[in-house]
């Protein structure tokens, strides 16, 4: 079994940075697609951005051009970096990995935008 382990999280001020990490253990993520989601209070889990094996990035509109996935297969880690961030970002964020037969989730790092 894959163990996802999100890190990185914190507390900032609107406009400022964070670069969240993903590791994996136990298995590879080599060719598997890595998303990351987020949710917040309330709210339902939402897509935040994806990268597939070939390194083919997507993102959700509220985060394009504010936000870069990338990903280092050797270090079996996804990375999200989050520029100008703002208090509607304030969320718990979760790493997922994808296979033809599962969705594995890690257990979350959370992110607090101050106004």
């Amino acid at each position: 079994d894959v163990y996802l382990a999100e890190s990185g999280g914190g507390s900032v001020q609107a406009g400022g940075s964070l670069r969240l990490s993903c590791v994996a253990s136990g298995e590879s993520i080599r060719m598997y697609d890595m998303s990351w989601y987020r949710q917040a209070p309330g709210k339902n889990r939402e897509f935040v951005s994806g990268i597939d094996g070939f390194k083919t990035a997507r993102y959700a509109e509220s985060v394009k051009g504010r936000f870069t996935i990338s990903r280092d297969d050797a270090k079996n880690t996804v990375y999200l970096q989050m520029n100008s961030l703002k208090p509607e970002d304030t969320s718990m964020y979760y790493c997922k990995r994808s296979t033809s037969r599962t969705n594995d989730w890690g257990q979350g790092t959370q992110v607090t935008v101050s106004s």
